[in-house]
């Protein structure tokens, strides 16, 4: 049967692991000594080709799925310094100064703020004075010129 299954191989183009016999037809299959003999039989069923094992996805989604939970991403999986991991500084900038400057505008355009205190926090922001649109609120609120508003 080793012949048998050799010659199947090289017809089906597979390895010889990925060749299977129909029990019921064992001896029909000893008795074909000719690839056309093989052929014959591949074509009637009773030489089969198995499914080529492939490589599992399971852990790889598993892993995937953990990631769009945030997790993940202790020490121990970082490659590269923290300036190359997630958003560049330059970005982050961009959307931190947009956001000051609207709110300020905001605040111009419904009269809460002149435009000298509006100059003046115009300035600050540019210079990398607040942290954030909450560090404005709070700023504005020690030096009393904005009082109950967020």
């Amino acid at each position: 049967m080793r012949l048998q299954k050799r010659l199947a191989a090289s017809v089906m183009g597979c390895s010889e692991k990925r060749v299977l016999f129909d029990e019921n037809k064992l001896d029909e299959i000893k008795e074909a000594i000719t690839k056309a003999d093989i052929r014959n039989l591949i074509s009637q069923g009773s030489i089969i080709e198995l499914q080529k094992r492939g490589i599992s996805r399971s852990r790889a989604n598993k892993r995937k799925i953990q990631k769009s939970k945030g997790l993940r991403r202790g020490h121990g999986s970082r490659k590269g310094k923290a300036g190359a991991r997630g958003e560049d500084s330059k970005t982050l900038w961009i959307n931190k100064i947009r956001l000051q400057r609207k709110f300020i505008s905001a605040l111009k355009n419904s009269n809460k703020i002149d435009k000298t205190t509006f100059n003046d926090l115009y300035r600050k922001s540019k210079g990398g004075f607040f942290r954030s649109k909450g560090h404005i609120i709070v700023y504005l609120e020690e030096k009393g010129i904005l009082k109950g508003t967020k």
